[in-house]
């Protein structure tokens, strides 16, 4: 097996490790972008363990805030050791090198990303919505512009509507994540909508069972506010290759069907993780191919309608 080859199988293998959903969903690339989302998502997943003490997401190692920032400063030193085209034998930043070079990303994007673990490992207080949306640019929204750049696309108008999906993505993730959140003492609800909800700001509140109504309240509220940020990145989809806007119509289908479940089932929800069943994955699938089939028949070539006042970075 050649170097470029381990590369490549190390972040394969990291992706069968830690994600079904993106797994799923990046079997309808083509070849050359799925290895390439391989590439970055393998690094992403890396950086993302190293600073929670993980293995694909999996686990939780103790340590010292003195280890999560010595890891942090090594974290961006290597990716910008990678970024200058630097030899390393990290098959991790070996595949992210490849793949910055070969589509030329702005260093300040996976700085950004990395700025983002940055502010878990500060503890960072989210006062407001707004406080909250720069969190999910940082650990979320960035990702799905490298990735939108990955299948091609340079065009403003459509990097930002992979933002919004990140963005929307993210406001997902924490609320169906957010009482395990609270149990490691992380809040990322707004502090204002859980003073309004009635409940102090606190993780000791969030993750106690006696307010789980007023706390599935404001994750409502969430996700009602992830909704325009689907839409938007749904009329992004015309901006991508036919196969990638399969792959990303799928990806959002399912994360969207996440976001409902945690909606429908009110404060039980956290009983378990809540996740999407292989059948209801192959009909969201299946839909998502058709809608990729709608948009890039009917739509193509037409600018999307104008992008709502929503809050952005790109």
């Amino acid at each position: 097996m050649t170097a470029a080859d381990a590369v490549l199988q190390a972040s394969k293998e990291s992706i069968v490790k830690g994600s079904k959903s993106f797994r799923s969903a990046s079997r309808l690339f083509d070849p050359h972008v799925r290895e390439d989302a391989w590439l970055l998502y393998a690094w992403c997943r890396r950086c993302d363990d190293e600073i929670d003490g993980q293995d694909h997401g999996f686990g939780h190692e103790e340590m010292t805030p003195e280890e999560q920032r010595r890891r942090l400063t090594r974290l961006y030193d290597l990716t910008r050791r990678a970024m200058a085209g630097e030899p390393t034998d990290d098959p991790t930043f070996a595949a992210f090198q490849r793949v910055a070079r070969r589509h030329r990303l702005p260093e300040e994007l996976p700085i950004h990303l990395i700025d983002g673990f940055a502010m878990d490992v500060d503890h960072r207080q989210y006062r407001t919505i707004d406080d909250v949306m720069s969190y999910c640019w940082h650990v979320a929204g960035v990702v799905g512009v490298m990735m939108a750049r990955v299948m091609g696309v340079t065009d403003t108008e459509f990097l930002r509507r992979a933002q919004d999906l990140g963005l929307a993505f993210q406001l997902t993730n924490i609320s169906r994540d957010v009482i395990e959140d609270a149990q490691d003492g992380r809040v990322y609800l707004p502090a204002d909508w859980l003073i309004e909800a009635g409940l102090e700001p606190t993780s000791e509140a969030v993750a106690d069972p006696a307010n789980r109504e007023a706390v599935h309240g404001v994750t409502r509220r969430l996700l009602e506010h992830a909704e325009p940020y689907y839409d938007s990145a749904r009329d992004g989809l015309r901006g991508l290759p036919f196969r990638s806007s399969m792959a990303i119509a799928a990806a959002r289908g399912v994360y969207r069907e996440i976001g409902r479940k945690v909606m429908r089932r009110g404060s039980g929800v956290w009983r378990e993780r809540v996740s999407v069943g292989r059948a209801m994955k192959l009909w969201l699938f299946g839909r998502g191919a058709l809608m990729a089939i709608w948009i890039q028949t009917l739509d193509r070539g037409k600018p999307p309608p104008p992008r709502p006042a929503l809050w952005t970075r790109m």
